[in-house]
């Protein structure tokens, strides 16, 4: 499954809730609080950028924002909520695009960053964010915890959740740290429609090293945007890493 061909038009449409879900207020005023104050006096780059569901409340804190994104209908579905100008955008894979300009903040959320499929490719990752970033600039990632274990010996899939019309499941391959989530939605007849998505999850030990080879520190890490306390039971993490100052 390519990345282009899953985030086609449909899929854009059926990410874009405003004002639910991903977009409630309650859940972007942490994520874009958090990232206004790490970003400082300069710009940002968000690297997925996708619909702008954190770009736009962003840039309208009065941080400059420049997005990188994969998907062609993602950005068409940005652009009827701000121009060019407002938040430039470059076509291209976070692992290797370059934007124009320099950077205190790139950051990578909702789990985008195992969207790449490969070690390798999420290493270019870190390393394509360290590129943007001026000294003392930060690169911050939101990402959830494998959730392995909830797998039973012997069992390759585990659901997730479970509520009136939806169904999300997850089937492992835990030879090559492959997760497919399964996304089925059904209403009264007896047809469902199915959306998948192929991912590489990652522990954050492994997320660590991969920041140091990129020439990273880790500065902080918590459970949510809204900095609560990081533990063994916390099913996702924000982490934030740093280039060491000049």
């Amino acid at each position: 499954m390519q990345q282009e061909k899953i985030w086609d038009a449909d899929a854009a449409q059926r990410y874009d809730t405003p004002g639910s879900g991903m977009f409630a207020p309650e859940v972007l005023g942490p994520t874009v609080d958090r990232l206004a104050r790490l970003a400082g006096d300069g710009a940002a780059l968000e690297f997925a950028i996708g619909t702008g569901r954190v770009a736009v409340p962003l840039a309208e804190r009065g941080v400059p924002v420049t997005g990188i994104e994969l998907s062609l209908p993602m950005v068409e579905l940005l652009r009827t909520k701000v121009d060019e100008a407002t938040i430039p955008v470059v076509m291209g894979d976070m692992a290797t695009t370059v934007a124009p300009g320099e950077y205190t903040l790139v950051y990578l959320v909702y789990n985008t960053i195992s969207n790449l499929l490969t070690q390798d490719e999420q290493v270019r990752c870190f390393r394509n964010a360290a590129r943007h970033l001026t000294p003392g600039g930060r690169f911050v990632i939101e990402l959830w915890v494998p959730e392995l274990r909830k797998l039973p010996p012997g069992q390759a899939a585990t659901v997730w959740q479970s509520d009136p019309g939806y169904i999300g499941l997850d089937t492992y391959d835990v030879l090559r740290q492959h997760v497919v989530s399964h996304h089925f939605h059904f209403d009264g007849t007896q047809q469902a429609r199915l959306f998948r998505s192929p991912h590489r999850y990652i522990w954050p030990a492994e997320l660590d090293l991969m920041a140091q080879l990129a020439g990273f520190e880790l500065e902080a890490r918590h459970a949510d945007w809204s900095g609560a306390e990081f533990t063994a039971e916390s099913r996702s993490h924000v982490s934030v890493y740093r280039i060491p100052p000049a």
